[in-house]
């Protein structure tokens, strides 16, 4: 998802998005535009149309779309199929009948083009986006956080099945090959056991009636778009475990804005053999004093991973006990694209093996889990509150 000090995108805003993104390509080496876009529909990808046509689809889908391997852009849904969908076709070359609007998403099912279906809108419409597309017969990513409850998350999660399609989470960083190293550092006990976590998320939202600031579309505040990112973090340096307990305090400095979500989240969670991680997720930039708006560190018996850009599109990267982690085989791990164009591809080749995909819908629902517990405890004024799976 786009950070959350991104502005909204105006109709002048989208048609400039699309049009970098068409210079970008026509800069790009002949042999990435001549597999891509510029190419027809190609029966050896599998089809892609995104659900929703934001600052995150545009800005960083597409692209990632642009250097896969086995999938390929070739519809959207959208508010505004006559506008926008039709400016979008005319950009990347799909056809005209590929294009629908949001309450058309269960009639892609006649559309043999489009093989999964991406979506990319607020939190609130996750589930019934997912239910639609699971209807159309058609496999599913959807972005995070999944849904706004763990009953959301039940309720996808038995749609899909029950349609024979998979489920997926849009979890770039467990395809970026600094956070695949620290899952393998935790799966494998490579520095011993877990001893702690800390982790930021935070951005700037400085005007009321953005979308993230409202509860029926947001679910919450930046737990639910920055903070969840910590969650997961904590999650993989535990090698999956889920946290058992937490503590949190919600807090809101500019009552002019934050009317219906909380603009700052402390929370604290712990894990069974009693490592702790403390998070830290805000609307209102980073808090005083605070190393960073965008880190993470795990710290285990004999070593640690330190991410001091942890959660950015690019420019990752991750420091250890043994030094810097670098990647010699690895063409260009910062790229802005690469971690999502890991992940499409990485759910394309499930589809197409049938196996299942590494971040499944369960997954997920992990997250939400926590997320309640860590709402449900600042409602208490920081109570201890179990984590429910």
């Amino acid at each position: 998802m786009k950070p959350a000090n991104a502005p909204s995108s105006t109709r002048r805003q989208f048609v400039g998005q699309l049009a970098a993104s068409a210079a970008a390509l026509a800069l790009a080496p002949t042999a990435v535009r001549a597999a891509t876009v510029a190419a027809p529909l190609s029966s050896k990808k599998l089809g892609v149309a995104l659900v929703g046509l934001g600052g995150y689809s545009i800005g960083q889908l597409v692209p990632a779309l642009r250097r896969t391997q086995h999938c390929q852009l070739v519809g959207v849904a959208t508010r505004d199929p006559g506008g926008k969908g039709r400016e979008a076709a005319q950009v990347f070359g799909f056809p005209a009948k590929n294009i629908y609007a949001y309450d058309q998403i269960a009639s892609m099912r006649d559309n043999s083009d489009i093989d999964i279906i991406y979506v990319v809108t607020p939190n609130s419409l996750h589930r019934q986006d997912v239910v639609a597309a699971a209807a159309a017969g058609k496999h599913v990513i959807t972005e995070k956080p999944m849904g706004i409850s763990v009953a959301d998350c039940d309720t996808m999660i038995k749609a899909c099945r029950d349609a024979g399609v998979q489920l997926g989470l849009g979890y770039r960083n467990n395809f970026d090959p600094y956070f695949q190293e620290m899952m393998r550092i935790a799966r494998w006990k490579e520095f011993g056991a877990l001893k702690a976590m800390s982790g930021e998320f935070s951005g700037n939202i400085n005007a009321a009636g953005a979308w993230r600031t409202q509860k029926a579309l947001a679910g919450g505040g930046p737990v639910m778009d920055l903070g969840v990112y910590v969650i997961h973090a904590s999650i993989l340096a535990a090698a999956g475990e889920s946290p058992i307990a937490v503590t949190a305090k919600a807090t809101i400095n500019r009552p002019q804005i934050y009317t219906d979500v909380e603009e700052i989240m402390e929370f604290t969670l712990e894990f069974a053999n009693g490592a702790k991680c403390d998070g830290f997720t805000s609307y209102g930039g980073p808090k005083p004093l605070g190393s960073g708006p965008n880190r993470f560190r795990a710290d285990y018996e004999r070593g640690f991973v330190d991410f001091p850009a942890a959660f950015n599109y690019n420019g990752t990267h991750a420091l250890t006990t043994r030094g810097p982690l670098s990647f010699p085989n690895v063409a260009d791990p910062a790229d802005n694209t690469y971690q999502q164009a890991r992940q499409l591809d990485d759910f394309a080749r499930c589809v197409r093996d049938n196996v299942p995909t590494s971040v499944p819908g369960e997954m997920g629902r992990q997250d939400l889990c926590v997320i309640e517990a860590i709402y449900t405890s600042a409602k208490n004024n920081g109570a201890r509150t179990l984590v429910k799976v």
